[in-house]
């Protein structure tokens, strides 16, 4: 017996009844809104435009205005590395994911550090938990939480015990960091408070923007109501960055009447250098009238960076007379070694400084390792 083969109809769609495809949209599949208002559509497509072209120059993320000079400031020079005396760390990493991590650093001959520190972390990918606890008890805690991909919120504390060093005190901070994927927002608030008549505290709010692949710009405010009857006193800062090739620079106008400018390049693989000069031009708007008229100060500062397999050396020199140098060495991958001096040919002075890092890890915690990507919290 034959098999019969039964076709079904073709269904004819009317080319009247298929939603009609917004064309100021490429790639949308979308039917367009209802035209309802001529003022909201006109706004609408000029959105659309400004979106669509801004999105064809492939521009990326440009940083923080606070992180502007991040090559030459933090990368480069020894801000926040330097040291003197002695000084011993104990490092111990209980867990990979979550990173579980404890500190205790001991300090002798050094008039900035505690003779103790404790620090525990706990990080997770969207969650950051730090606490620092000094000899003298000084506490300094902070919480970070990711709330969205680009929304962080950050809380702060420090409390400093009166002590013959000071009167002590408290601060407290929140601040939240919005990253699109062209530029960067901040907004962050330090001792705010309600208990006297109004608002107080100080109030800091930023924005930098890419406007090429390569240059990016930003401002900065900062609004200031200390209370007591005293009036707010506002500044506003402006900066720049331009990326080349193999260099970046970057321009920051400040409020008080200062210029800062840095300039970074990679020599080559395992060498980079950077140049920093900050002038301060004091008194120039007429409110340090009564001190003697204007005031002029700079300072300039050159500093390079060498890598190598097992140790990082970095060097730098200012208009002001000073000398500075830090090497750190890697013994072995659980020991690590850090050397630091400064000259200050004006004040005839100089300082040492020798430190001893030792990470402590089981055999656990190794395996985790191999078998366990570490999360990045919001730092």
């Amino acid at each position: 017996m034959a098999t019969v083969t039964v076709e079904k109809p073709a269904i004819v769609v009317p080319i009247d009844s298929l939603p009609p495809i917004d064309v100021t949209r490429p790639g949308s599949l979308n039917p367009p809104p209802q035209r309802t208002n001529t003022i909201f559509d006109t706004f609408l497509d000029t959105y659309y435009s400004f979106q669509d072209r801004r999105a064809a120059l492939g521009l990326s993320n440009p940083g923080t205005v606070d992180k502007i000079a991040k090559e030459v400031q933090r990368d480069v020079f020894l801000t926040n590395q330097t040291f003197s005396g002695l000084r011993a760390e104990l490092n111990k990493s209980f867990s990979i994911s979550p990173l579980f991590q404890i500190s205790h650093a001991f300090s002798a001959g050094s008039q900035q550090l505690s003779p103790y520190t404790f620090l525990a972390l706990y990080g997770t990918a969207n969650q950051l938990c730090q606490a620092q606890l000094d000899s003298d008890l000084s506490l300094s805690a902070r919480f970070n939480q990711r709330l969205t991909q680009s929304l962080i919120f950050k809380t702060q504390v420090q409390i400093q015990p009166a002590s013959n060093a000071g009167p002590g005190g408290a601060q407290l901070s929140f601040e939240q960091d919005y990253t699109g994927a062209d530029f960067s927002a901040s907004l962050k608030s330090i001792n705010p408070s309600i208990l006297e008549g109004g608002l107080t505290g100080m109030f800091i709010g930023s924005y930098l923007q890419a406007v090429t692949p390569r240059l990016a710009l930003g401002l900065e405010g900062v609004l200031q109501r200390p209370g007591g009857g005293m009036g707010p006193e506002a500044a506003l800062s402006y900066a720049g960055k331009y990326r080349g090739d193999d260099w970046v620079g970057s321009l920051q106008i400040l409020a008080q009447g200062g210029l800062q400018g840095s300039y970074w390049k990679r020599l080559t693989d395992k060498v980079e250098t950077g140049v920093d000069v900050n002038l301060q031009f004091a008194g120039l708007s007429g409110a340090n009238s009564m001190m003697g008229g204007p005031s002029k100060d700079g300072v300039a500062t050159l500093g390079a960076k060498w890598e190598f397999s097992r140790s990082i050396f970095r060097a730098q020199v200012d208009s002001q007379g000073k000398i500075g140098c830090l090497l750190e060495k890697v013994v072995a991958p659980p020991v690590r070694m850090t050397f630091a001096g400064e000259m200050d040919h004006v004040k005839n002075s100089a300082k040492l400084g020798l430190a001893v890092s030792i990470e402590a890890s089981g055999e656990e915690l190794m395996e985790q390792q191999e078998r366990v990507i570490a999360p990045t919290p919001p730092f």
